[in-house]
């Protein structure tokens, strides 16, 4: 099933500093198209055609399957001429957490088809592909992705994995979802025409219902979704398919059960998909950023989810930096905070990578509706829910020619009698269209490349050498992070999340004799290392934008090995020579 318009000539090229045609910003090694939502196996065979196109650089793996069985695929992207993919940061990409929500889908295929293309030819790319690593694992709901494409859906269905659960707890499971009563492939909304209602039909377009004032006579009510009491319980679709949801599953320092948190299931990781990516995540220390892909809303979010989880203050300021930097990238965007400017979700995701693993994250909710016609309101216009559903029809009416919105249609309920059908299709409002999905694609990941960009970039910055005497050394050495993102976060630190960062040093014919960090260089101000002074553990790592210089004294001749190895920052070695 394809969703998607004519193929895309000309992409605009906006944040890398250069503009560039579709034809050389992508040769077309694999041909995709970006004006297009590919259902799973359209986005899995698009992901092989990508690996075996670029075997240099890419490895398409599963790292696991879904309820249904489904591969749950991830692309590793690494240059192996510049070194092992442990041996450097890493930036981990998810999108499709939630079923219905798959543009994020298109971003990673996008990012991965510009990487490639773009290797060699724009400088800052080149060196991102050189010094980094991307896991890109484009959904991780693919079962949620398969139902959301190949069923009949509202916008907002649906969101969970594909496991029964009995949302309604009659003991059964998945038995009362929606139905598509009139066969037409949709789900639409249903009203109703009584003498006494709640709803009322706007005087300004009649396709919008409004309700009525206290006093006030309504003619219509509302009946929700299309759909039947397949089980007998005077309800209809209490239990669709699925239940729990997947983004809060995870066990960050604020997961609550499902009767606090609905939707957390029995017990953190209790499903396959999200097991599948701790484990991965767990495999793979080297990753020092997490991106997930969500929609709507247009938002770049942090963590915490509740107001109960507190941040070191160092770790926002890296955070402000980069979702600040984001707001400028992606200009209908707001940066937020979970808990704060949305609201309270336990279980996240990104709560999960940065409280439990110490990873600076984020959630960006794809798509803003401000980008649709007018929605954002003019000077002199009341703003008011009316006002936005008019203008958003007038959008569908002048720009989208009346593609998404089903004008109202008399149909015969078996339960409801004559009722009404009507309201806007699946593919719309939380999905954005299909013609605007080339920039949405661009804007994102040039977003997550920035967020890249600004992981660990160590080295071993300067040395110096000072003869004491005979074969008697002392040595400065120091190490510096030319990126905002500290090597250990202020969160990893306070918890110990992972090993500290190790500075070492060693040599055939060298003895080590103390070591120390330098705090004052002109006042001889040293903090000592008290145990195996050829070895300095930097417990707090190196902090963004800085330097810590230390100090040896050795005894020897010859060459002396420097090596600086930071699990989230990489690996540098210096030698020197004592003579």
């Amino acid at each position: 099933m394809k969703i998607g318009g004519r193929r895309t000539s000309l992409i605009l090229i906006v944040f890398l500093g250069i503009s560039l045609t579709a034809s050389s910003a992508f040769a077309e090694k694999v041909h995709l198209e970006f004006d297009h939502y590919y259902d799973y196996p359209e986005l899995t065979q698009a992901l092989k055609d990508l690996a075996a196109s670029y075997p240099e650089f890419l490895k398409l793996n599963s790292i696991g399957k879904s309820y249904q069985g489904r591969d749950i695929w991830e692309m590793t992207i690494n240059n192996p001429k510049t070194g092992d993919e442990f041996g450097k940061p890493a930036m981990y990409i998810e999108a499709n957490v939630h079923g219905n929500e798959v543009q994020g889908g298109e971003v990673c295929l996008y990012t991965i088809q510009f990487l490639m293309e773009n290797y060699g030819k724009i400088p800052n790319i080149t060196d991102l592909m050189n010094r980094r690593v991307f896991y890109i694992l484009p959904t991780v709901n693919p079962d949620g992705r398969a139902w959301w494409f190949e069923h009949p859906n509202t916008m907002n269905s649906s969101r969970g994995i594909q496991r029964p659960w009995d949302d309604d707890n009659d003991g059964l499971y998945d038995e009362d979802g929606y139905d598509d009563i009139d066969g037409d492939g949709e789900i639409l909304m249903m009203r109703k025409k009584v003498p006494y209602g709640n709803y009322k039909q706007d005087p300004n377009d009649p396709r919008i219902m409004v309700r009525v004032k206290p006093g006030e006579k309504g003619d219509y009510i509302l009946l929700g979704y299309e759909g039947i009491d397949n089980d007998g319980d005077g309800r209809i679709n209490e239990d669709p398919p699925g239940g729990y949801d997947p983004n809060r599953n995870w066990p960050g320092m604020d997961w609550q059960p499902n009767y606090v948190q609905h939707g957390s299931g029995e017990f953190p990781l209790s499903n396959p998909e999200s097991f599948a990516v701790t484990q991965f995540l767990l495999k793979h220390p080297n990753i020092a950023g997490v991106q997930s892909f969500h929609n709507s809303g247009g938002m770049i979010l942090r963590g915490p989810g509740s107001k109960q989880v507190k941040y070191p203050w160092d770790d926002i300021r890296v955070y402000n930096y980069i979702g600040k930097t984001g707001e400028k990238i992606l200009p209908f965007y707001r940066y937020m905070v979970i808990f704060k400017d949305l609201y309270t979700a336990r279980g996240s995701f990104v709560a999960f990578t940065y409280e439990t693993l110490g990873i600076f994250s984020f959630t960006n909710e794809l798509w803003s509706s401000k980008q649709y016609y007018d929605k954002a309101g003019q000077k002199n216009e009341p703003r008011n829910a009316s006002a936005g559903r008019e203008n958003r029809l007038k959008y569908d009416d002048r720009v989208d020619f009346g593609r998404y919105f089903v004008e109202w249609k008399p149909f015969h309920h078996p339960a409801y009698g004559d009722i009404e059908l009507g309201g806007w299709r699946k593919m719309t409002n939380r999905i954005n269209p299909p013609y605007t999905l080339p920039e949405l694609c661009h804007r994102n990941m040039a977003f997550t490349l920035f967020h890249a960009g600004q992981m660990p970039l160590i080295s071993i910055s300067n040395t110096e050498i000072q003869k004491l005497g005979k074969n008697t050394y002392r040595l400065y050495v120091s190490v510096a992070n030319d990126r905002s993102i500290p090597t250990i976060s202020g969160q990893a630190s306070r918890h110990h999340l992972f090993r500290p960062d190790l500075l070492t040093i060693s040599g055939k014919n060298l003895r080590v004799i103390s070591a120390g960090e330098v705090k004052d260089k002109w006042l001889n101000r040293i903090v000592p290392v008290e145990a195996r002074p050829e070895r300095i553990v930097l417990q707090n790592g190196i902090p963004g934008l800085s330097q810590r210089t230390f100090q040896w004294i050795v005894e020897g001749s010859g060459a002396a090995v420097i090596t600086l190895v930071a699990v989230k920052g990489g690996k540098v070695k210096k030698q020197l020579r004592l003579k």
